[in-house]
């Protein structure tokens, strides 16, 4: 099942997308990755969606990747007796640590890591941005407020405070729980939530001890701040422009968005665009030109992956939802300016061999028209390396690592298979060669340029390029 296209789709599985035969119809129709939210359902749910995942990766034959996207900390209101209240403009409004019902003069925020933050002229802002307060005082266990935007308020909304970096840590007791279920069922990316500063990232990392990618949820404008810190620690990069969207100014979240793609890239880390692409889908079997835009423009700009939400999870048409976001990405890829525009963004690279060796490959590639780069890889350094270029040849990954084959799934222009490995220099190029015809990426009289690491299946030692002819 060969995409015709380099850039990848991650569908978020829920109530309406967790059978098995939904999850077949999804990978069909474009899904490389699925991701389970664990803010949502038990783990009885996200269990059987690995099961399921793992049938349908068994019965396609080709390597699915698994996001396990992590909840983080969730700061949110008391709730208030009646349910709701009226939170006028202009009206003052208490926010303490009593846990008594609220209503239209106070109510309970029962975390007191908040209140050490505040000072006067601090914003709060309440159900993702919709109503908004100005601290006037505070103390350690409350917070006189104004409300400057006002609008209905019900039990339970969440708390944002922009440009505040709050004392807490991104990983939470039930974090670990969920770490600890999703490693044991073989997640191959771990999605980390409320990322702040570098040392989370480090506290993410350490718990996960390898086992899995890490991707860093960009959803702080703290976390912006410092996002070359973040970049190289991190795995991977999500951008999660729905929260981002909330703390910042939204006329603002674009231009990061091209500088995080960007950054990340020159980085060689993948790097995923995400929240609200094809939102009307939830509802309509179309979506809005400006929605088709939308992904489009992510596409172009060079992103790994773009991702689905509640389009798939809970919308009325998930399998359209995929199919429309597949038929935009390659849509984009037919665009003559398409690889231009990848081209002129100029990619430092390190004076190492294997970068050496990756940019003489894509440039190769093109001068002679191959029909594909095929990378040898078994840590997927080679892999990261080859796709940071983005050729205009297919890359055809070779790995002997099932859960490198599985994490690289959505990493751009990679088509990855799970291969024995090699032992010799003509059994590299036999293999090369043979599996580039079975995959339909090389007819008899083409090329194909190889890259690998000598000795075979030392990890990062990419070191050879080899150009081969497919046999007739």
């Amino acid at each position: 099942m060969r995409r015709r296209r380099s850039a990848k789709i991650i569908a978020t599985l829920g109530p309406a997308s967790s059978r098995i035969e939904e999850i077949r119809s999804l990978h069909a129709a474009g899904v490389d990755v699925f991701r389970l939210n664990f803010s949502h359902g038990t783990h009885e749910d996200h269990g059987e969606r690995f099961r399921a995942i793992r049938e349908v990766e068994a019965e396609s034959g080709r390597p699915i990747g698994i996001l396990a996207d992590l909840q983080g900390p969730k700061l949110r209101l008391g709730h208030f007796e009646g349910g709701r209240i009226e939170l006028k403009e202009g009206a003052h409004f208490r926010l303490d640590l009593d846990p008594r019902p609220g209503d239209e003069n106070r109510v309970s925020l029962p975390h007191p890591e908040i209140f050490a933050t505040l000072s006067p002229g601090t914003t709060l802002l309440l159900d993702d941005g919709k109503l908004r307060l100005e601290v006037l005082s505070c103390g350690a266990d409350f917070a006189e407020t104004r409300c400057t935007t006002g609008g209905p308020l019900s039990d339970h909304k969440g708390v944002n405070l922009p440009n505040v970096v709050l004392p807490v840590s991104a990983v939470t007791e039930k974090d670990r729980s969920d770490l600890a279920f999703a490693l044991e069922h073989g997640a191959d990316w771990i999605a980390l939530s409320f990322v702040q500063r570098p040392d989370d990232v480090a506290e993410g990392k350490k718990l996960v001890a390898g086992r899995a990618g890490v991707m860093v949820k960009l959803e702080k404008p703290s976390a912006v701040r410092r996002l070359a810190e973040i970049i190289e620690l991190a795995d991977g990069l999500m951008l999660a422009r729905g929260d981002l969207g909330v703390e910042m100014p939204p006329e603002d979240v674009p231009s990061v968005q091209k500088q995080v793609i960007h950054a990340s890239r020159a980085a060689g880390k993948p790097v995923v665009v995400a929240t609200q692409m094809l939102e009307s889908m939830i509802s309509s079997p179309t979506p809005t030109r400006a929605e088709a835009s939308d992904v489009a423009t992510a596409v172009y700009e060079g992103a790994d992956a773009v991702m689905l939400s509640a389009e798939t999870a809970a919308g009325r048409y998930p399998v359209e939802a995929a199919a429309m976001m597949d038929r935009i990405a390659y849509r984009v890829q037919q665009d003559p300016l398409y690889f231009s525009l990848l081209e002129s963004t100029r990619i430092e690279h390190e004076h190492t061999d294997p970068d050496a060796i990756s940019a003489a490959a894509s440039q190769v590639a093109q001068t002679i028209g191959a029909a594909a780069i095929v990378s040898y890889t078994t840590s997927g350094a080679t892999a990261l390396r080859a796709a940071r270029e983005r050729p205009r040849a297919p890359i055809l990954v070779l790995t002997s690592n099932l859960s490198t084959a599985r994490r690289l799934a959505l990493l751009w222009g990679a088509h990855c298979v799970h291969a024995r490995d090699v032992r010799s220099f003509t059994d590299m190029v036999h293999q090369a060669v043979r599996i580039a015809r079975h995959e339909e990426f090389a007819r008899p009289g083409e090329r194909v340029v190889i890259t690998a690491g000598v000795p075979f299946g030392t990890p990062g030692a990419t070191n050879t390029l080899r150009i081969a002819w497919v046999d007739r």
